[in-house]
């Protein structure tokens, strides 16, 4: 039986106090803004903009562009910078370029975020740490947990197990994308997705062609 994480998250809330400390680990600010919504009542949240999957420099730029003015929008905490770190995932790729989406490169990807977030936690004296990742349908919650509450156990930091796509959180995520007008990859960010991504449109467009004839 699977584990209900977002149940798992809410009943730690209830025995914690407000304005607790917490280090939100981001991939962009669509996916950040459910995690914010439903977090800022709780914590005092600090975002960690961590994507070294990011492979084109443009990219990653757009995405923090986009992540700063969402926070600025909406008072929703402060982002901490850190460096792009790209060759950091191009050594965790190598050897596994094979591999498919969802699999292990991707299981590395999560913890080399992680890892970099508790450890951050741990070095500006944040006692929770969480990541916005889970809020995609894409991304594995089992992993995500598994890889955070070790990682923070290293660490001696709390990792806040979450699995935000639950209670509708990746519509709401839609939603709240539209009403500020943020933009949306349909791509994770590293090279990889990027090629399957266009694999899959150049698919979708034979096919539309073929429907059309």
């Amino acid at each position: 039986m699977k584990e209900n994480y977002d149940k798992k998250m809410t009943e730690i809330l209830k025995n914690l106090d407000t304005g607790t400390p917490i280090l939100l680990h981001s991939c962009c600010a669509p996916c950040s803004s459910t995690c914010l919504e439903r977090l800022k009542d709780q914590f005092e949240i600090s975002v960690l903009y961590y994507n070294p999957n990011i492979d084109d420099e443009e990219e990653y730029e757009k995405r923090k562009a986009e992540q700063l003015r969402f926070l600025a929008l909406t008072d929703g905490g402060k982002l901490v910078d850190c460096k792009h770190d790209k060759e950091a995932f191009t050594k965790l790729a190598e050897g596994l370029e094979n591999e498919p989406e969802r699999g292990k490169r991707c299981y590395l990807c999560y913890e080399l975020r992680l890892r970099e977030t508790a450890r951050m936690a741990k070095e500006l004296g944040i006692s929770w740490f969480c990541t916005t990742l889970s809020l995609s349908p894409y991304k594995n919650a089992e992993w995500l947990n598994e890889i955070g509450s070790r990682v923070g156990k290293e660490y001696g930091v709390n990792y806040l197990v979450s699995d935000f796509k639950k209670r509708g959180g990746y519509l709401r995520s839609v939603e709240i994308s539209e009403e500020y007008g943020l933009y949306r990859q349909d791509f994770c960010g590293c090279k990889f997705s990027k090629k399957q991504r266009e694999n899959e449109r150049a698919s979708q467009s034979l096919n539309k062609a073929q429907d059309d004839n």
